[in-house]
Order: structure tokens, then sequence, then C-alpha cells
């Protein structure tokens, strides 16, 4: 099953700094820890990141639902400068409910000058049809609250002009 969840918003800012922030900042300010899900602490295997076939390690903090350490790969699927990126997390390290991987998109469109609209969308994939009605109430609560959470991290992240750590 797949359930997809997409948001949509208005970024004030560059093109440019719409697009690269989220997948090239530094990771941990964007994903913080909300809930079961825990703060990412760092990265690693990350030399390429960015690049399309590329991908890197991701490690939490202790919590509810991680023992901590190694938790999930994301590798970069597609990326369009300036318009969109496409990245696949999965090989989780521990049970995710089911869910055997998450693919986002994050979508950029230039309405005016710096201001971009943001289309932001993950489609959650599972296969323990058991666990589907769970899956989809996850997906449609918790994930699409999550996901908002992020986003706004991000947004923050792009206003206060933070470097990039990837290139």
């Amino acid at each position: 099953m797949q359930t997809k969840i997409k948001i949509t918003t208005i970024f004030n800012t560059t093109l440019q700094r719409a697009f690269k922030t989220p997948m090239l900042c530094d990771v941990s300010k964007v994903h913080t820890g909300y809930g079961i899900m825990p703060k990412v602490t760092h990265c690693t295997n990350d030399e390429h990141w960015g690049q399309p076939g590329f991908s890197k390690k991701i490690f939490v903090a202790k919590s509810f639902s991680q023992k901590g350490g190694w938790a999930s790969v994301d590798k970069v699927i597609e990326r369009i400068e300036n318009k969109y990126w496409k990245i696949e997390v999965g090989e989780f390290q521990s049970w995710m409910l089911g869910f055997s991987k998450f693919v986002g998109e994050w979508q950029t469109t230039e309405i005016e000058k710096d201001k971009i609209l943001v289309e932001y969308t993950y489609t959650l994939h599972s296969n323990l049809i058991l666990l589907y009605p769970l899956n989809w109430l996850f997906a449609k609560i918790f994930w699409k609250t999550y996901m908002k959470r992020v986003l706004e991290n991000v947004r923050q992240i792009a206003y206060n002009n933070e470097p990039y750590l990837y290139a």
C-alpha cells in the first residue's frame, strides 16, 4: 500500500534558498524529533550527498521508538536544479510499523521574485496488509503533522541564510 501526504506553502526567499535548504543543510536542524520520531543527530557516508545516486546514513538519538544510533539511509533519486528533489528513505534499522520505505519529494516553483511555492510530498510504502489501517492513520495524522514541523524548520533555516553542509 502507498499512502501519499502533500502539503504546500509559500516561502518568501530566493528560489535557490527554497530549493537547496531542505536537502543541503544540517539535517539535525530539520528533523528535531517529535512524538515517536527521534531527533536526527548526524550523518555519515555523506561525501557526495545532494547528487543523484548517492546516499547518506542517518543517525538518531535514543527515543521511545529507537535505540539510538544508525536509523536509516537517505538516497537522492532525482535532482532538477531549483525545481525538484526526490529522495528515498529506507534500510530502516528498527521496525517502522510495517513501512518498507518513504519517498520524499520537494518541488519549488517561483511565483514571483522571492515568492516560492513549495510542494512537499511523502509517499509511505507498506507491505503488511494487516497493518494497512494503522499505516494509513499514521500517515494521515502523525506523519502529516511531522511534515508540517519539518517544513517550518526548513523555512527558518532558509530565512536565516544558514550555511549549507553540502554542495
